[in-house]
């Protein structure tokens, strides 16, 4: 395929969001899953992004490995699988505008069911968020949709802030969440012709702007307090939630 400049531009621009929002910046990974969508027809973009996404996973890990809460990703583990198989068999069967509008609507409901229950007092919704069944809908969740369009980000943010994870435990916990998960996709996107020597090249050139991107989210959040840092979370999730549903 050849890529005009203007195309170059929205790849990069993803490549490097791609690298901030692993080390620094969570919920920005919805943005460059649009701007490779933009840049990209809807598979190829996909196939795109993963190598990239690992690339940033490892350098997630590297940073952030101490931190991470293996508890919660063993309770995951057996329900992401689920969704990944479920959206492995969806390839194909489901337009693209389907799962797009889907995701968006899943965003912003559970975007306003986290917020229903900062605003509650009682020990019910306090505990929801450490229930099997939150976990296992979760899990399902973010399986599928990092299957189908590399987009479970926002629904594992919003499971990390629900279940009242700090900042580095946030990103330690995300970042081993999405390395185990990616490796475990590649397979399954080269199975579906996603992944092919010619993205690889794009990749090679791309990986480039995800550098620069870690390097700057490392710096981000050693600045930015908890507070700000879900406001983050949120505020990003919504758009791309918004996105998502009217894009």
């Amino acid at each position: 395929m050849n890529l005009t400049a203007w195309q170059w531009m929205l790849l990069a621009l993803g490549a490097f969001c791609t690298g901030l929002s692993k080390t620094g910046i969570a919920g920005l990974g919805i943005l460059t899953v649009a701007l490779f969508a933009l840049a990209l027809p809807a598979r190829a973009s996909t196939g795109a992004l993963l190598p990239l996404l690992l690339c940033a996973d490892f350098i997630g890990v590297a940073i952030f490995r101490k931190h991470a809460s293996w508890p919660h990703l063993v309770r995951l583990a057996p329900w992401v699988v689920v969704g990944v198989v479920g959206g492995y068999l969806a390839m194909g069967r489901i337009s693209n505008e389907f799962v797009q509008r889907m995701m968006g609507v899943i965003l912003l409901a559970m975007v306003a069911l986290h917020l229903w229950r900062q605003r509650q007092s009682d020990r019910v919704t306090e505990l929801v968020p450490h229930t099997w069944w939150f976990a296992a809908l979760t899990g399902m969740l973010a399986g599928f949709t990092t299957m189908v369009a590399n987009a479970g980000g926002p629904v594992m943010s919003l499971y990390l802030l629900s279940a009242g994870f700090r900042k580095l435990g946030f990103l330690g916990t995300a970042a081993w969440f999405f390395l185990i998960v990616n490796v475990t996709k590649v397979p399954f996107s080269v199975g579906l012709g996603l992944i092919d020597a010619h993205s690889l090249l794009e990749d090679a050139a791309l990986v480039a702007f995800v550098l620069p991107g870690a390097w700057i989210g490392r710096i981000c959040a050693d600045r930015i307090d908890q507070l700000l840092f879900e406001r983050l979370v949120i505020a990003a999730t919504v758009l791309g939630g918004l996105e998502l549903l009217v894009g």
